[in-house]
C-alpha cells in the first residue's frame, strides 16, 4: 500500500454538516487560533488529571490521515485540523503547553482499549457517539456532527444514492471498503448494504482510498467531512455521491468513571461555544470549505 501525501491546509468542498443551535459561516481567518496554557489549574478527585500532572505532559490519542480533521504531514511530522485544535485547546485550558502535548496515533479498532487502559488521556478523532461504546468510556460532546456518505471513483456511475430508508443491497456487486471497528463498516455489515464477502476492513481510510484508486475496491465509506477531504485532494480521480444516511455526533473520548475530569472537559468545550472559539477553530480548518456550520448543543447527561 503505497504512503499517500496529503496536502496541509487542503479546503474540503461542499461540506454541509448539521446539529442543533446557533449558526455560523465560515470566515478564513487563516491559522487556527493560539491557545495559551491556564494557570494554576486544578481538577480536584480526577485521576486522570493527577496521572497527566506527574507525567508532565498530555497524550491524546488522534488520527493522522484525515485532511482537515487531524491529519500528519509527511514532512514536517506537524499535526492540523479541526479535531487536532479541538484537541489542542483542551489541553491549554488544562494548563499544558505546545510542547508538553503528544498526539499518539490511534486506529479506530483500538480507541476504547486506549482510554480503557490509559494508553492516552482523551481521544479526538472523528469518534461517534453510541450507546454500544458509552458502556467503555465516557464522552463530552457531541462538538460536531457528521453523516455517513460513500466515495467513489470519478468515472463510477453505477453507484447511487443512499438514504435511509433503503440501506439493504443498495451497494450489491460493490467491494466497499472502511475501518475495522468504526460505526461506518458497522453499519454497512448491520444493514446487509453488500454481499459480507464484498466487505473490505482496512486499518486506516487512506489505505480504503488507495484500493479505490488501485480498483480493489469500489466504494470507501465514512463520515462525509472526511470522504470530501480526500475527493478535493484528487478531483480529477474521485468524487463524493451526493447525500448522507446517517447521523454522526463526535465525541470527545475520555476514562469511563472520571466524573471530575469529564465535568472539567465538558466546562472548556461549552466555554468554547459559547465564547466563539468554537467558531474560529471552525473556521480556521473545515469552514475553509466556504460552507456554514452549527454550533452544536452538549449532551449534559
Amino acid at each position: 500500500m503505497r504512503v499517500r501525501t496529503l496536502a496541509v491546509g487542503l479546503m474540503v468542498t461542499g461540506l454541509a454538516l448539521s446539529a442543533c443551535g446557533k449558526t455560523g459561516s465560515p470566515n478564513d481567518q487563516g491559522s487556527a487560533p493560539t491557545q495559551s496554557a491556564a494557570a494554576d489549574v486544578k481538577v480536584d478527585g480526577s485521576p486522570t488529571f493527577d496521572k497527566m500532572k506527574a507525567r508532565g505532559k498530555v497524550v491524546i490519542g488522534v488520527k493522522d490521515d484525515q485532511p482537515n480533521l487531524g491529519f500528519k504531514d509527511p514532512i514536517s511530522g506537524k499535526f492540523t485540523g479541526f479535531d487536532i485544535e479541538i484537541a489542542r485547546l483542551v489541553a491549554a485550558k488544562l494548563g499544558f503547553k505546545e510542547d508538553q502535548i503528544q498526539f499518539q496515533t490511534v486506529p479506530s479498532a483500538g480507541r476504547e482499549a486506549a482510554i480503557s487502559n490509559g494508553n492516552v488521556d482523551y481521544y479526538v478523532g472523528t469518534y461517534t457517539i453510541t450507546d454500544g461504546r458509552k458502556k467503555q468510556v465516557a464522552f463530552v460532546g457531541p462538538y460536531f456532527t457528521a453523516g455517513q456518505g460513500l466515495l467513489v471513483r470519478k468515472d463510477e456511475t453505477s453507484v447511487k444514492p443512499v438514504d435511509k430508508a433503503s440501506l439493504k443491497g443498495s451497494l450489491n456487486g460493490k467491494v466497499v471498503c472502511s475501518v475495522t471497528g468504526s460505526t461506518p463498516i458497522q453499519r454497512v455489515k448491520d444493514n446487509q448494504m453488500t454481499e459480507s464477502g464484498n466487505i473490505r476492513e482496512l486499518q486506516t481510510y487512506s489505505q480504503c482510498v488507495s484500493s479505490l484508486e488501485n480498483k480493489t475496491a469500489d466504494v470507501v465509506t465514512t463520515d462525509d467531512a472526511i470522504l470530501k477531504g480526500y475527493a478535493a485532494q484528487e478531483p480529477d480521480k474521485l468524487k463524493v455521491i451526493d447525500g448522507t444516511f446517517s447521523t454522526e455526533p463526535y465525541g470527545i473520548g475520555l476514562p469511563h468513571d472520571d466524573k471530575a475530569f469529564k465535568d472539567k472537559v465538558q466546562s472548556i468545550i461549552q466555554t468554547a461555544l459559547d465564547d466563539n472559539t468554537w467558531q474560529s477553530i471552525y473556521d480556521s480548518t473545515l469552514g475553509k470549505s466556504g460552507s456554514t456550520a452549527t454550533k452544536p448543543v452538549l449532551d449534559k447527561s
